[in-house]
């Protein structure tokens, strides 16, 4: 059944793609998770990450990062090349205070081998957002930096966030793709990147991390939600 089902949201996306115009069109939603069970927390599949620990409560998606481990990375059952995905983030009070400032909470799209993807980041106590391209040879490209972000909100609290990248379709700039992160209402980064063919993934999820060994980091996802570009 979750094969099937994973397989369905990808035609959707295919089928749509097919007929969309540009990467401005309205957007319709296509997928949706509160992790309000565990047959939807279970929707989420491990992408990255060595020791990774997950669980819920009755509303959210758990993780904890175990040793030796940087990141871990989920991807949800929504595949696709242009896509908008949103979710909300928390820095649980949990972690460590040695790791409290470094942790980071992040969305990301394209995402493939190797961990390439566009990537946003928010960190909580530095209120932080960085729109990062992360490359197949473990190399980052820093697309924006935002710095004193007020919508970025501390430990436990809800970080509304949301990364969109649709590749454009006429015009001057045909073949690259825009790139637009939210993080809150505040738009941190809006980027035309005229490399996107360096990512072909077409993953989508969400990571947590602290870009170094993030033993005991823990966070929690909720409220997933993926659209893409209306051909209506």
């Amino acid at each position: 059944m979750k094969l099937r089902f994973t397989a369905l949201i990808a035609v959707t996306c295919a089928l749509a793609l097919l007929l969309v115009g540009s990467a401005g069109a309205a957007l319709i939603g296509v997928y949706r998770n509160t992790m309000e069970g565990k047959d939807q927390r279970g929707q989420m599949v491990k992408l990255a990450g060595e020791r990774c620990a997950r669980g819920g409560s009755d509303h959210a998606f758990r993780v904890m990062i175990g040793k030796r481990t940087k990141e871990c990375s989920y991807r949800t059952p929504v595949v696709g090349r242009d896509l908008e995905i949103a979710a909300v983030a928390r820095l649980l009070r949990s972690t460590p205070m040695s790791l409290q400032r470094k942790a980071f909470l992040a969305l990301d799209l394209r995402a493939g081998g190797a961990g390439a993807r566009y990537q946003l980041a928010v960190y909580p106590l530095q209120r932080k957002a960085q729109l990062r391209k992360v490359l197949s040879d473990g190399s980052v490209q820093y697309l924006r930096i935002a710095k004193n972000v007020k919508t970025v909100k501390g430990l436990d609290g809800a970080n509304e966030l949301r990364l969109r990248a649709f590749n454009v379709t006429s015009g001057p700039e045909k073949g690259k793709c825009h790139v637009l992160a939210y993080v809150g209402k505040t738009l941190v980064a809006d980027v035309t990147d005229d490399a996107s063919g360096d990512l072909q993934g077409r993953a989508s999820g969400f990571s947590v991390g602290a870009g170094t060994n993030a033993k005991g980091l823990v966070a929690s996802l909720d409220d997933i939600v993926i659209r893409l570009p209306s051909p209506f």
